[in-house]
């Protein structure tokens, strides 16, 4: 179509069935296909999920299932100075339909359009059906002007959300210094960045993906580069409603005739909260080989953790801590901080282990002869300034563009870059020893430092470009995770980056992520709700200590998004520092239970459906997972008295029971789903099939 007086010219509806784009209305050709209003200029198919309209300056507006969600925006803008090139003439379009080798069946558009400025624009948009609601986007600018233009960055998905009643509420998956929740409300004047860069020397990267829905619907931005990118996905509260973009602030300058391409990023419009987009993310990287590992049978084995006797433990209080750990059915015991003489060398503390190697070999026997599995604590990349590392190998530093050391804060040590083959063999070593000689099955990798690095201008490991420190990070982990199942196959990787949201690229190279360091119990169950999407069925994700959740003891939060139960108790009268460590007698009784009711249920080997509920606008806060035919339902509240709804039941009639209690709650069908309810902080249902 090139009638230059349409106001709007071009209509593509792309995700899901009936994929195409046709030039009228009038011939659609999927009974799904609906334009999101009657307005006759207005041309092309919509179907049953996301549809993206351009007008004739190719500004776009969003719809989902023909509701509007956002006006005429300028999505795709070109920022130049403290100015944005926002409006390009519409200058054609193309279509054709496409099968990528992964992602499967698809159609691609391809928009065209010139600014006054002389900048021509093209939008490149893909959609595949197995991912339908995701438009995945890349954008090229040509300067054609003869004016050498100095860009600032440029900008894709940007939209605002039109306001309901109700409000708003936003995930990110990028890092904060402060750990602050990753899923809130967005209120009066939220503005949050969402950088994927550093926020600090030491807390930085995340998921690239931001979320901002309303009651029923929602919008999503985020990339799908093989590799960590520094964008930001910037997060606000309007006048009208809440806006998101996805952009980038890298400098440039485009001379004329040359062109520059955008990272190829995404726009999603779902119903819902953010775990659709996270799972379509997920689903489209694993496309391309980023997906989490295989878990061995043991990354489901609820965890004891040293920790509670902090650094200064004895190897007498760990190991006289063992028979209780046996007995209250716990696996796993993590040797935590305190061992080593500092990091960066990792020689034992001969104060502890007074024999070195061979009182640690010893060590690890006797944490298997109890009937336990051995994991050992370790912060790579790291280096104390009185370490022999440090002193003799200082060319693994990794050096910012001053040629200032990066602090890791919490250990008062630097950062060593993970793009420098020398930095990766040196600690590829010590993971074999860990495993291979020490004895240990598992390693507990700690540091917010580890989540994410600032590009490295450190001369002396001729890095092409600085930003390959950041995107060395995941081949670093890699590498880890390949020497620790070289030493055992069934060895577990663990990393708990500090308070970080997590780095989806480093996901492949990991077994198990923790709750790590959480500030309450919400943060355990919406933190498992996003891992829970990024990491798909058969993963591991662990509640983190239960000392840190609400009021100490709220297994019921780890256990009811499928979390495997850790604790860090000790026992008293040992000297622990915290004597709200002590496993009293009353706590034991719960400890007993909590930890019994997970091993009957293994929960997180089940299917969690994130999808059924919306954590921000469903009351009470529920979770579901799903274990064969059977569905266990947690619902979360300070207090609650009123009916709740029980979703995703199937063609059958469910007992109800409460498996904390094991009352019964009668019984229940798909017509007929919903239950009175009396409870504080938690209630579980246990829907069985009848029959």
């Amino acid at each position: 179509m090139t009638d230059m007086n349409r106001r709007s010219v071009l209509k593509v509806a792309l995700g899901g069935a009936g994929l195409a784009a046709i030039p009228t209305v009038a011939m659609s050709a999927s009974p799904a296909a609906a334009a999101p209003n009657s307005d006759p200029d207005l041309v092309g198919v919509g179907d049953t999920s996301i549809t993206l309209e351009f007008d004739d300056q190719l500004r776009s507006r969003v719809a989902l299932k023909g509701v509007d969600l956002t006006r005429f925006d300028a999505g795709e803008a070109l920022l130049v100075g403290d100015k944005a090139i926002e409006a390009f003439a519409y200058r054609g379009h193309r279509t054709r339909a496409t099968r990528h080798p992964c992602h499967g069946a698809g159609v691609r558009v391809t928009i065209e359009g010139t600014s006054k400025e002389g900048v021509h624009k093209t939008v490149e948009l893909t959609s595949f059906e197995r991912l339908a609601g995701m438009i995945v986007m890349k954008v090229t600018y040509t300067n054609r002007s003869s004016t050498a233009l100095e860009v600032t960055g440029w900008r894709n998905g940007a939209h605002e959300l039109l306001e309901t009643p109700g409000g708003f509420y936003t995930f990110s998956g990028t890092t904060h210094t402060d750990r602050r929740d990753w899923v809130m409300p967005v209120k009066d004047g939220y503005a949050q960045e969402n950088s994927l860069g550093m926020d600090s020397s030491d807390y930085g990267g995340g998921t690239p993906l931001a979320t901002v829905w309303r009651r029923g619907a929602g919008l999503s931005v985020g990339h799908v580069e093989p590799v960590a990118t520094i964008l930001r996905m910037p997060v606000r509260k309007t006048a009208d409603g809440a806006s998101i973009a996805i952009q980038d602030d890298t400098a440039r300058t485009l001379k004329p005739g040359r062109r520059f391409s955008t990272s190829t990023t995404f726009l999603t419009a779902l119903p819902g909260d953010h775990f659709v987009p996270l799972q379509r993310y997920r689903d489209y990287m694993s496309d391309i080989g980023q997906r989490a590992p295989k878990v061995p049978a043991s990354a489901f084995e609820p965890i004891w953790c040293a920790w509670g006797y902090e650094r200064d433990f004895t190897v007498e209080q760990v190991t006289g801590t063992l028979p209780k750990v046996h007995e209250v059915g716990l696996r796993w015991v993590v040797l935590d901080d305190g061992w080593q003489t500092n990091e960066g060398d990792w020689d034992i503390n001969t104060t502890k282990f007074p024999r070195g190697e061979a009182d640690m070999r010893a060590f690890t026997k006797e944490i298997r002869d109890a009937g336990l599995r051995p994991r050992l604590w370790w912060a790579p990349l790291a280096a104390d300034p009185d370490s022999n590392l440090l002193r003799d190998r200082s060319d693994m530093l990794l050096l910012d563009r001053d040629g200032n050391r990066q602090d890791v804060t919490w250990w008062d040590a630097y950062t060593l870059c993970p793009a420098y083959q020398p930095t990766v063999d040196y600690f590829v070593e010590q993971a074999k020893r860990f495993i291979g000689d020490w004895g240990y099955e598992g390693l507990k990798i700690d540091g917010q430092h580890l989540n994410s690095v600032a590009p490295c201008y450190n001369p002396k490991h001729r890095h092409a470009r600085p930003e390959e420190s950041t995107e060395g990070l995941a081949r670093f982990w890699k590498a880890i995770h390949e020497a620790a199942r070289a030493a055992n196959p069934d060895a577990l990787v663990e990393l708990c980056p500090c308070g970080t949201a997590f780095a989806f690229h480093n996901l492949p190279y990991v077994d198990q992520y923790p709750s790590s360091d959480p500030e309450s119990s919400y943060q355990v169950r919406s933190k498992g709700k996003s891992m829970k999407a990024l990491m798909g069925a058969g993963s591991s994700y662990a509640g983190d200590h239960v000392e840190l959740s609400d009021n100490g003891d709220d297994f019921a939060s780890s256990y009811g998004v499928g979390a495997v139960l850790s604790t860090k108790f000790t026992l008293p009268g040992t000297g622990a520092p915290d004597k709200a460590t002590d496993l009293t007698s009353e706590k034991e009784v719960l400890w007993r239970k909590w930890v019994s009711l997970y091993e009957k249920n293994m929960l997180p080997t089940g299917e969690y459906r994130g999808e059924l509920y919306d954590i921000g606008f469903d009351k009470p806060e529920a979770h579901v997972v799903a274990t064969k035919r059977t569905l266990h339902y947690a619902f979360y509240a300070d207090q609650w008295d009123g009916t709740v709804e029980l979703r995703g039941l199937g063609r059958t009639r469910y007992r109800l029971t409460d498996p904390f209690t094991g009352k019964s709650l009668g019984t229940a069908t798909a017509q007929h789903n919903t239950v009175k309810l009396s409870f504080e902080r938690f209630q579980l249902i246990m829907a069985e099939p009848i029959g």
